[in-house]
């Protein structure tokens, strides 16, 4: 039987990274994910992450989309036309699939995320 998944019973490894040197708008912002839940076939993501401020690009692919709410600090996204907003603790929104624009951290930032990936093979 499938087991609840609670975050705070739980210490996933830190995964480090940054944006792709291409992509980036402003500074080189270390990112720092906790991944609390994976399904068996790929197809959902949820957890933690965390970024020092900075900006860079964004591109998602066609059929991944991502929840997010902001525990703390700030961030704004926009797309190409500049359309788009602010989120600081509290506030949550979906980046949708195929959504092009900028991702900014405003003010070093932890959120709640979960990915939904259509194209993984569980949904073929």
């Amino acid at each position: 039987m499938p087991e609840l998944t609670v975050f705070s019973r739980q210490t996933p490894d830190t995964v480090i990274d940054y944006p792709r040197p291409d992509r980036l708008v402003r500074g080189n912002p270390q990112r720092l994910t906790w991944e609390h839940f994976a399904s068996e076939h790929g197809d959902l993501s949820a957890g933690i992450w965390s970024c020092e401020t900075g900006a860079w690009n964004i591109f998602f692919a066609d059929g991944k989309d991502e929840f997010f709410c902001i525990i703390s600090g700030r961030v704004r996204i926009l797309d190409h036309q500049g359309q788009g907003g602010e989120f600081g603790p509290g506030e949550a929104g979906v980046i949708p699939a195929g959504f092009t624009g900028c991702f900014e951290v405003l003010a070093p930032v932890r959120k709640y995320f979960v990915v939904v990936d259509r194209n993984s093979p569980v949904a073929l």
